[in-house]
């Protein structure tokens, strides 16, 4: 689906795969192995190809057609990989620009970022099993099995599982990340 979408806004903003390369900091072969659906973007590509289009990231993943109603099923769901070292997310919902739910299971040792980051959202992360540390403008907290946290998503923040069994969460973000 993300292949596709991209092929359209790029066909549609008259760019070629190098000129989108260039402009997004990434190389024109991976673009052109992400439209053919050969792999999948990473987070950090699918910022910078949001940013480029002047979208949300799950506006990336939107079908014009898609029902309105979506039933998510495992093994159907699109995975957002992480940077290396870092936690990949399963989408929950289909990018409507409205709401983002992802389901990722950190474990020990990994992060969702290098470093913290902001964006304009309201972000909740509610923990299904272990522990999961979120570090927030500079504060760190210990959210454990059937807690939550949620927060102004334009503090500084990431989050990381410091202890010695998988994390597994679910976080919504309302607006999807640009």
């Amino acid at each position: 689906m993300i292949g596709k979408r991209l092929h359209d806004l790029r066909v549609a903003r008259g760019l070629s795969l190098r000129g989108l390369a260039e402009i997004a900091g990434v190389s024109p072969t991976l673009l052109s192995q992400v439209e053919r659906e050969v792999t999948e973007p990473s987070l950090t590509t699918l910022r910078s190809l949001s940013a480029v289009f002047g979208e949300s990231m799950s506006a990336l993943f939107a079908d014009p057609g898609a029902p309105s109603v979506w039933h998510s099923r495992p093994g159907e769901r699109t995975t957002l990989m992480g940077p290396k070292g870092g936690v990949s997310y399963e989408r929950l919902t289909r990018g409507n620009g409205q709401m983002e739910v992802l389901r990722a299971v950190f474990a020990p040792g990994q992060f969702s970022a290098e470093d913290g980051l902001r964006h304009p959202s309201l972000e909740c992360v509610y923990v299904i099993k272990g522990t999961l540390t979120a570090e927030i403008a500079g504060a760190v907290y210990h959210v454990a099995a059937g807690e939550s946290i949620t927060f102004d998503a334009q503090q500084s923040h990431r989050y990381r599982n410091a202890g010695n069994e998988d994390a597994e969460v679910i976080v919504s973000i309302t607006p999807p990340v640009p």
